[in-house]
Formats: structure tokens, sequence, C-alpha cells
């Protein structure tokens, strides 16, 4: 079972990020502030969940939080900046949104940049360490894949209901074949040319 939290004594926001790889879309960040006899058998990293057991799970989170908040980064700001930064940017706005101010900040993955005056711990596979990391990345993916799903009303073709924007084999060809839309980012590789080089 995860760990619910690093610090008995602080106020702890969990920090978490959705869709740092695809190649469309927005990055999307949740910030979530559990109370600290907060306990579940199955909350872990939103990879390793199913898509069902994650839509469960958002709902017990937001009914179950302290304070929680999504937010999105969109594929413009995301050229505009790097996808890093807009990272870290969209797990600030989410921090911003919160309703309690958190004493400390957990952070999944290796990269941050100072929130106000408040520290913060990066921590490597943090969503499967601790349970409020964790329940940021079942927000910001659930939320995320709703958008992606939303958008893929407008542009079918490229499959965003099941790939979410990511490079599979389908949407690198829908690329070749249609162009990029408005929600694809420019500053990303999104052909790779050595896949249709004719020798």
């Amino acid at each position: 079972m995860l760990k619910s939290y690093m610090y008995h004594n602080l106020t702890e926001a969990g920090c978490d990020e959705a869709g740092r790889g695809s190649l469309a879309g927005p990055v999307v960040a949740a910030a979530v502030i559990l109370p600290k006899n907060f306990r579940h058998p199955v909350l872990n990293d939103s990879k390793q969940l199913s898509a069902r057991t994650r839509e469960t799970l958002r709902k017990e989170i937001t009914e179950s939080a302290v304070a929680w908040k999504v937010a999105f980064v969109d594929n413009n700001q995301i050229d505009d900046m790097n996808i890093l930064r807009a990272s870290v940017k969209a797990m600030h706005l989410a921090l911003d949104g919160l309703d309690k101010i958190p004493g400390f900040i957990l952070v999944d993955g290796n990269s941050f940049y100072p929130y106000k005056n408040i520290n913060h711990k990066c921590v490597i596979k943090g969503d499967s360490i601790y349970f409020s990391i964790a329940a940021a990345s079942v927000l910001a993916k659930t939320f995320r894949d709703e958008y992606m799903k939303k958008i893929h009303e407008e542009f079918p073709q490229y499959g965003w209901d099941n790939n979410k924007g990511y490079g599979t084999a389908k949407h690198r060809e829908a690329l070749v074949k249609y162009g990029i839309t408005p929600y694809h980012r420019k500053s990303f590789t999104l052909i790779d040319t050595q896949m249709y080089l004719d020798f």
C-alpha cells in the first residue's frame, strides 16, 4: 500500500501531470490534498489502472479530498515555452486553484520549479509511492482523456478517443494523410520521415 504522507505535521499537496509525451492536445496537471488518514487498497499510478477503475477512483478522490484542482496548458502554449515548462506551469496553475494552501508539495518525477515560498520534493515514480501523487495522476489522466475524447469528435480520423494524442501508428499515418490540426504540437516531431522514405 502507498504512503499517506511524507511529513505528518504538514498539509501536503501531491502533484502530477498527464500528456507530456503526446503529439496533440494539452498537458494536464492536478494538485490534490488528501486527509492524513486517507487509505485506499486500489489507488496507484494511473498508468497501472484500467480506465474503468480510474473513473471510479476519480469520483472517490474528488469526494474525499480536502482540496483538489485540475489545470490545462494547451498545445500553443506548449509550443511557445516547451513541454517541461508547460508541465510545471500546469502544476503551478493547479496549485493556484486549491482552496487550501499546502505547507509542502510532493511532485511526481524529477522536474519542478519552486512554487511561491512552499518547499517541495520531487519523487521519481512518486505516483506509485504516495497516495496524494497517485490521486493527482488519476485526476490529470481522467480529465485529459475526457478532453481528448471530446476533440476526437472534431477530428475522428486521428483516433484520439483511443490513442489520446500519442504517436501511435494510426495517428502518424493520419498525420501523413490529413496533415496537422489546430490541436497538434508543432514543436514536436509529428511525422517520422524514416518511416516513409522510398528506397
